[in-house]
């Protein structure tokens, strides 16, 4: 069987590599060429104000590095690449080098997928390699649906800067709180998305590093509180911000990056609704205001005209609900990971329960964040994996949010070439995490309720309305949105529900120890 696995693993490898070196192309391609050339042409004053392309600059310096760094490379493939003044340049040594930057880049995800299948507690150990939890684990993190087409259909980086986020988790679950801490330093330093989760390293560390009592009841030993090591991680991330912001403040130059990587003008929603909160609140604006005018309530020509559905990454207003600014937002994502980051402080459960924090804090953060783009969900449904081997209830809540979160990243393969592509990935990645997760909490119920496998089905059919029905109707031209808006409300639902049942799994944990 293990032979037999090996050899389906290289053949899908195989399948893959000839996949990702085709004609499939998207708008980050072009992105990341451009911060090549760049990187490579530019002298370091020119990073963050070039704006030859529409696709500027706007990661956080480190990864900008990380660029210039892979520029050294590309030139060997195409140097003409490396133009600024080359828009959209995609020659084939163009489109093999951005490609094998992914597949290389993802052997750091290899290795951190093993550090934290390395942590897996096993309850009961199996000699059937398949049925082991670290191994679901392992296929779970690395044949990820989401970072599959994310990266590799579609282009970016995720799978590399995931490996940094995995492998710092890795760390603090085997006790190795700087490693842990340095490495998520230097993430942030990556791509400053990652700041969704930092309330949950900032507590965990200060509540269970800081302080060297024993952590296991919801008393605060000041006695106990460590300057050194205070001390020992404000040296870890101050060092990295210097080595990665460094150049740039002596150039003067601190407000011009600061205004790239935080672009309050895109407005609240991107272009494509990710499947939150706002898209909700976007749908419940619009469906009043048609109510209101078929009822006579309203005047359709006095009321402002809301631009959410447009497509555009633009400043939209909401036409009767009160419009959102970026402070309501900062002020909802805190307000919904708080009681999670004062569960890790009133009563710490070590590692595990900062992952839980974690995977809280990201969930609030892309229910309630400014600006989220679609793929931000996956920052929640990778370090759910770990918990989900571990726990049967956490595995259920996986199963709903992995699916729905991964279905609604679907309008991002949007040709008719890609349809198959994605349809048969999601298929094998979903099928297996159903077998797998099932098998290996057999005996114990099913995972989910009935009315989670009837929302699920529910996708379904929400699938073929909008990927094979709707492109025959006529509506494709009155209503070009309408299969967006369907799928990112269809799938909020799944992660608001998703959100909500893991805080009522935190609060029985905060009963039960109550009780003990």
């Amino acid at each position: 069987a293990a032979a037999s696995l090996r050899a389906d693993t290289m053949l899908f490898i195989c399948l893959l590599i000839f996949f990702v070196i085709s004609r499939v192309h998207s708008t980050d391609f072009e992105v990341h060429r451009n911060w090549l050339a760049i990187t490579h042409s530019l002298p370091l004053s020119r990073w963050y104000y070039e704006n030859s392309s529409e696709w500027t600059l706007d990661y956080p310096p480190l990864f900008a590095w990380f660029e210039f760094g892979l520029s050294h490379v590309a030139r060997r493939f195409d140097p003409d690449m490396l133009d600024v003044q080359r828009l959209q340049h995609r020659s084939p040594p163009t489109v093999l080098f951005q490609r094998l930057s992914v597949v290389c880049s993802d052997l750091l995800l290899v290795f951190a997928t093993r550090e934290c299948c390395r942590c897996v507690r096993e309850q009961k150990p199996s000699r059937d390699l398949l049925k082991r939890p670290s191994f679901i684990l392992a296929v779970l993190l690395l044949w990820n649906f989401g970072l599959l087409v994310v990266d590799h259909v579609h282009f970016q980086y995720n799978g590399f800067l995931f490996g940094v986020l995995l492998l710092s988790v890795a760390k603090h679950l085997q006790s190795r709180h700087l490693q842990g801490a340095l490495l998520f330093a230097v993430l942030l330093n990556l791509k400053h998305i990652y700041l969704y989760v930092a309330p949950a390293y900032g507590i965990y560390l200060l509540r269970s590093f800081c302080f060297t009592q024993d952590n296991t009841d919801s008393s605060v030993r000041w006695s106990s509180f460590s300057p050194a090591r205070l001390a020992a991680l404000g040296v870890i991330v101050t060092s990295v911000c210097v080595v990665s912001f460094g150049p740039f403040v002596l150039l003067g130059q601190l407000p011009q990056v600061l205004s790239r990587l935080f672009p309050f003008k895109r407005g609240l929603c991107h272009a494509y609704w990710a499947p939150n909160a706002w898209a909700l609140y976007n749908v419940l604006d619009k469906t009043l205001v048609t109510l209101g005018v078929r009822l006579k309530l309203l005047q359709e020509a006095e009321l402002p005209k809301a631009s959410m559905t447009g497509g555009l990454v633009q400043e939209s207003q909401h036409a009767l609900l009160p419009s959102i600014s970026p402070s309501v937002t900062l002020v909802c994502t805190l307000l919904s990971v708080l009681p999670a980051a004062l569960s890790i402080w009133l009563r710490p459960r070590g590692a595990r329960g900062f992952l839980r924090c974690l995977v809280l804090c990201a969930l609030g953060s892309f229910l309630f964040g400014w600006h989220v783009h679609e793929k931000a969900v996956l920052m929640a449904v990778l370090p759910l994996s770990i918990l989900a081997v571990e726990s049967r209830e956490d595995a259920g809540i996986f199963l709903v949010l992995a699916t729905t979160g991964h279905y609604s990243l679907f309008p991002l393969l949007f040709t008719p070439a890609e349809l198959p592509i994605k349809i048969l990935l999601m298929l094998m990645f979903t099928l297996y995490s159903f077998t797998a997760l099932t098998s290996l909490f057999s005996g114990h119920g099913s995972l989910l309720h009935p009315l989670e496998v009837v929302y699920l089905l529910g996708l379904v059919v929400v699938a073929i309305a909008c990927e094979i029905v709707y492109p025959l109707t006529p509506w494709q031209q009155t209503l070009p949105f309408l299969p967006l808006l369907a799928t990112s409300v269809y799938c909020a639902l799944g992660v608001c529900y998703s959100f909500v049942r893991l805080y009522v799994i935190l609060l029985r944990q905060e009963v039960k120890s109550k009780q003990l």
